[in-house]
Order: C-alpha cells, then structure tokens, then sequence
C-alpha cells in the first residue's frame, strides 16, 4: 500500500466571506516542497474570486491522468527497446453531466504525439497497444469513472 497527501492553504483574510464573494485562490503543497497556487476556475466561479492564472481542481485532474498514462507508456516503450525522443498531449476533459445527473468529467481525450529515433520505430497498430497498456496500467485511469479516449497522431 501506498499513500500520497497534499496539504492545501486558503486564508480568509480581509474578506467578508458571508456574501459569498470571497477569493477562491489558495495553494497546494506537496511533501518536496512544491507549493502550485491553486484556485477554482474561471469557468465555475467567475473571477475575480477566481484567479485565473493558478491551476484549478479540474485541470489538475486532466493532467495527472495525462502524466500517469505517459509515465507507463514511456516505460513500455522502453522495455521494447524503442528510443522515445519527445512526447506531448494536449489533454483535455470535458464537464457534462454524468449518468446520475451530476456535473463531472465524464470524458478525457488524450492527444499523444510521440517523436522516435534510430532504426527501430514503433508502427500505428504498435503504439496503439502500448497505450491501451498504458491506460490500463495507469492508477489515475483506474480511479475515475470518466471515460478516456486516446486519439494516437
């Protein structure tokens, strides 16, 4: 078993905070050290209680799914002696209702775009298993319930 904590910081300040205009902006900080400013987003709560330029819940979702799922499929890769150059994924998750009536993500796309070098490159038919292997390897893929979908450039 293992376990992962993020401590998250909001003070009030000088706000009133009971009419419900308070700033949203707040931090996370992770056991390295890191500290990411955080805020809700725009798109939910409007700014300025929103802060805009910090990473929101939402887009922190998408692109840990996103890391997880290349992390594996770097490693596959790896193992099958294939020399990986770049990769980058312009992921994007949707909000919609889900089944329950609820706002959630419900879909993921990942975007994958990978550069190889060397004689030994991966075909179309090869690279899409490696994700599928990938997306099923990845713990952050086998905690949500939103479908996701891998369109292989």
């Amino acid at each position: 078993m293992h376990q992962y904590q993020a401590k998250i910081l909001w003070e009030r300040g000088e706000q009133a905070f009971s009419d419900n205009r308070y700033s949203r902006a707040h931090a996370w900080e992770f056991d390295g050290g890191l500290v990411v400013p955080a805020s809700s987003s725009p798109l939910s709560v409007p700014v300025p209680m929103s802060e805009e330029k910090n990473v929101d819940p939402e887009e922190a979702l998408v692109a840990a799914l996103a890391s997880c799922h290349m992390l594996f499929y770097l490693s596959f890769v790896a193992k099958r002696g294939y020399v990986l150059d770049q990769y980058r994924d312009l992921a994007v998750g949707i909000m919609d209702k889900d089944a329950k009536g609820k706002q959630a993500i419900t879909r993921i796309h990942l975007r994958p775009q990978e550069n190889y070098s060397g004689d030994k490159q991966p075909d179309l038919q090869e690279r899409e298993e490696l994700h599928h292997k990938a997306h099923e390897h990845c713990y952050i893929a086998n905690s949500i319930h939103a479908e996701v979908i891998i369109e292989i450039e």
